[in-house]
């Protein structure tokens, strides 16, 4: 049960890694974004079954995170339609 532990910990930075690292696309932030979600997801998984406890609150993580990434996936659209591409430093209107 530790081996899994260790591998969502290991997902976890590595997903920090990307998102830090591949700051230009939106999409490439997107998907770090995601995998992060992924990765506690899994740890709260292994976290409520080495406690026994109902996955219900799983379930309510998993919509969040689902309703979360077609946020950012119609912000992505929506940008892309307006400026031509995905480039965070061509948005001149965010910052």
């Amino acid at each position: 049960m530790m081996m899994y532990l260790y591998i969502s910990m290991f997902m976890f930075l590595s997903g920090l890694m990307v998102f830090a690292s591949k700051r230009k696309h939106l999409l490439l932030m997107l998907l770090s974004l995601e995998f992060i979600i992924i990765s506690l997801y899994l740890n709260l998984f292994i976290f409520l079954s080495m406690m026994n406890y109902e996955y219900f609150f799983s379930m309510i993580f998993l919509t969040m995170s689902v309703c979360e990434s077609a946020l950012g996936l119609s912000i992505l659209v929506l940008m892309i339609r307006a400026h031509g591409n995905d480039y965070i430093l061509t948005f001149s209107s965010l910052w």
